[in-house]
């Protein structure tokens, strides 16, 4: 793997992973398309995928310490009164949240890995996650010109709200479906505003990122590393930091901005872009 080519997957890697596009997804279709020797799924990529990872949570954290500050603060007695009981319902919710990614990623994951991680899945999960986003738009659209949708804080969210947020997560193990966009669909299904589904989505990831990255770093104990892939991997690790850090804040401001229709546009990418990928792949490109 080039230099080049780490910082291409790094670049990818810190946009999709916050965009509502699939990291998993692009991840699994790049050297595909690109004709690169080599696959997300070799062992050789362990290290770079690790440090990846590594990134695009320090850039969470970064994004949304205040945040995290906020609810330490209140679990550890340091604010009080409503601030104290606000900062135990979040951390409750994402508890919550991240139970069913969990339970579902422990008992089928190796199986959807096997089965579903290649290009051509990648490609049409891909399709279906576009036509997930321009569905949920339509629903939350014809729910708005029934009614007036209030402004809801996440901690107005209940124990049921925040597990099927929780399990719309688990169809992101499939390559294709985004994390971000089943979440943050989940939670605009539950009467969220997009830029406030998008926080919960994106304080859902800090636990999941960093939990597959020590995974990963587990599975790296007893590997050889060569020095310059450890070079490689750690430039990989900036470049994704950064990008995921331009792109938090890009996304934060554009659903703000765009409440009414702001998935449909990734979904439309994601239906060209899976069609693409397709015929491409079948030898059409």
């Amino acid at each position: 793997m080039t230099l080049v080519q780490t910082i291409i997957i790094a670049i990818v890697q810190g946009m999709t992973e916050l965009f509502p596009v699939s990291s998993l997804g692009h991840g699994v279709l790049l050297p595909a398309l690109l004709h690169w020797p080599f696959s997300t799924r070799d062992e050789i990529f362990l290290p770079l995928l690790v440090m990846l990872h590594l990134g695009t949570s320090v850039a969470l954290l970064v994004f949304f310490w205040r945040d995290w500050v906020a609810i330490f603060r209140g679990v550890l007695g340091i604010d009080a009164g409503q601030r104290r009981v606000e900062s135990f319902r979040i951390l409750f919710l994402l508890i919550i949240a991240t139970i069913p990614a969990v339970i579902f990623g422990g008992l089928f994951e190796h199986m959807i890995r096997r089965l579903f991680v290649t290009p051509i899945a990648a490609a049409i999960f891909l399709i279906v996650n576009g036509f997930m986003l321009i569905g949920v738009e339509r629903l939350r659209a014809r729910a708005l010109n029934s009614y007036a949708q209030p402004e809801r804080p996440i901690a107005s969210l209940s124990a049921r709200d925040a597990l099927i947020v929780g399990i719309c997560q688990c169809f992101a193990f499939f390559p294709g479906i985004s994390r971000a966009g089943a979440t943050i669909a989940g939670g605009l299904l539950r009467g969220l505003h997009h830029d406030v589904a998008a926080r919960f989505s994106f304080l859902m990831a800090e636990p999941v990122i960093l939990a597959a990255t020590v995974r990963e770093a587990f599975k790296m104990r007893h590997m050889q590393i060569a020095p310059e892939m450890m070079h490689a991997a750690l430039i990989g690790a900036v470049v994704a930091g950064v990008t995921a850090l331009i792109s938090t804040a890009l996304i934060m401001r554009y659903l703000r901005d765009h409440d009414r229709w702001a998935l449909t546009p990734f979904g439309i990418y994601c239906i060209i872009a899976g069609v693409g990928a397709l015929v491409f792949l079948n030898g059409f490109g």
